[in-house]
């Protein structure tokens, strides 16, 4: 049977562009696989993989126009938004290049024999070395930032291992595209262009987890996709790690000070935050805590203002947007749920901004109403008003594991001045990777500090997909244990040949990259 052919369609139509490929069979994943893991030896050298990086960032740069057109073309983001994400995700592949300079993610630890300890020491030196070829798979709403030059693509190189790409449906063509440069950035370091490997199809998706040379593999998408190639890397012979980002509420708590003090310009932020690329930002806010009374009805009248002035929008295909008119008419459908800007189709192929209104009371217990604590993709957002703080501790104990949490506090209570703010904290905390406040969570900033994960369902494990750290989760750690110096390697030797950062002997020492 003819393999099936991969379309690149135009969500603002539905109509297909081209064809971009097939879905890949068993043994085009194979060859794939085997030809990323011949380029494993190119990547030991360091100063090559942070070259690579900076390369392929540069030519991304080169390519800005043709890429952002074509990406537009396949998701409807549009040149802005995609022009921005491009230029997030060239720095983040120069960060990583930094990380990999620096060295600090090997984790060297040096200790000497120490015939006193109780038990004796002998001599130990432990770093961390590259899992192998990772499987990555591409995110539907960030066509080039969480897709096949994104976080996991880039961390994952950074750690010294090649990737095969499960492209998103979405955005094949950009896919193709954003692979070639890839290539090409790593063919002008002599690494082989195998290192990024790119497959298209379902069942690829699944038969790339399964694959016995695979060794991590990185998710961005829903809960039920993620859930199945999670359980899937869990039921190999040799399970590996899966490092995915699932799906999240993102909850917000408008404390009534701060909606007394600040309602209106709570309300207009919110909808800004909901409405940013229509609603399909894994972070946007899907679940808010206002209280009663004035303030509260404040927030609502100006969110319900802003919300109305938002234009109808394309989301990413019309899959989505089915299922996006489907979950808020089903959630509207609830007793007690108002719509005070109705969420829906916006038209043929476009969907309308809008949320939801319901009584806290009614999320306090299990029941139909569990489904407004469910994650809707798309332009809408739920305010659940409530009567005290009773009510907001009972709807936050309800709450599954979020990439973030956001509180909305007074002046008053974010000085410290009353121990609301800390209170809240101390709720939120448990919930969610990212507490902010004062902030709304929209805007994944790529920093040494951040992270982007949580609890599960908002990712499977406990490291994040954003940030420095990023880059630790394709390692694993080995020691070496009475190795006579000239077998060790060079990173483990006392002299420090490489100038890396290092404990040795229970002391920090800072390296010297240039050494």
């Amino acid at each position: 049977m003819a393999a099936a052919p991969v379309w690149s369609v135009d969500p603002r139509t539905g109509k297909q562009r081209e064809q971009v490929a097939v879905e890949a069979t068993a043994d085009e994943i194979d060859r794939a696989v085997r030809a990323a893991g011949d380029a494993v030896a190119a990547l030991a050298d360091r100063a090559v993989r942070a070259a690579f990086l900076r390369t392929a960032a540069d030519l991304l740069e080169e390519a800005e126009g043709h890429l952002v057109e074509a990406a537009d073309a396949e998701t409807a983001l549009g040149p802005v938004r995609l022009t921005g994400e491009l230029a997030r995700t060239c720095y983040q592949l120069r960060s990583c290049a930094d990380i990999v300079d620096e060295g600090a993610f090997l984790g060297v630890v040096i200790d000497h024999p120490d015939a006193t300890a109780t038990p004796p020491v002998p001599d130990l030196r432990r770093y961390k070395i590259p899992l192998g070829v990772v499987a990555v798979y591409a995110a539907s709403n960030f066509p080039f930032a969480f897709s096949v030059p994104g976080g996991d693509t880039a961390s994952a190189l950074a750690a010294g291992c090649p990737v095969v790409v499960k492209a998103h449906p979405d955005h094949p063509a950009t896919s193709e595209l954003v692979a070639s440069v890839l290539r090409r950035a790593a063919a002008r370091h002599g690494v082989p262009e195998g290192v990024v490997g790119l497959v298209h199809g379902f069942d690829a998706g699944v038969e790339l987890v399964k694959h016995p040379l695979v060794s991590g593999a990185g998710f961005t998408g829903s809960v039920r996709g993620g859930r199945a190639l999670f359980d899937a890397a869990a039921a190999r012979p040799v399970p590996i790690p899966f490092h995915g980002e699932l799906g999240s509420l993102n909850p917000v708590v408008v404390t009534e000070a701060a909606a007394a003090e600040r309602g209106e310009r709570i309300g207009t932020g919110l909808a800004g935050s909901m409405t940013l690329g229509v609603g399909q930002f894994c972070v946007k806010p899907g679940l808010v805590l206002a209280p009663e009374g004035a303030g509260g009805d404040r927030l609502v009248k100006s969110l319900t203002e802003a919300v109305s002035d938002t234009e109808a929008g394309v989301l990413l295909d019309h899959r989505m947007r089915d299922n996006f008119v489907a979950g808020v008419r089903e959630r509207a459908e609830l007793p007690d749920v108002e719509s005070p800007v109705t969420p829906g189709a916006g038209g043929e192929h476009t969907v309308s901004a809008g949320f939801l209104t319901v009584p806290a009371a009614r999320l306090a217990e299990a029941g139909a109403y569990d489904l407004l604590l469910e994650e809707c993709f798309g332009p809408v957002t739920v305010v659940a008003r409530y009567a005290d703080d009773v009510e907001i501790t009972a709807v936050l104990s309800r709450l599954p594991g979020n990439l973030t949490a956001t509180v909305q506090l007074s002046t008053a209570e974010a000085a410290g001045e009353s121990g609301r703010g800390a209170e809240l904290l101390a709720e939120l905390t448990p919930l969610a990777g990212r507490v902010l406040v004062d902030g709304w969570p929209t805007g994944v900033a790529v920093a040494p500090a951040q992270h982007h994960g949580g609890p599960y369902p908002a990712a499977t494990s406990t490291s994040t997909s954003v940030g420095g750290t990023a880059v630790e989760r394709w390692l694993r750690p080995v020691a070496y244990q009475n190795t006579p110096e000239p077998l060790l390697p060079p990173e483990l030797r006392d002299a420090n040949p490489l100038g890396l950062p290092r404990r040795y002997d229970g002391r920090l020492e800072q390296g010297n990259p240039e050494s």
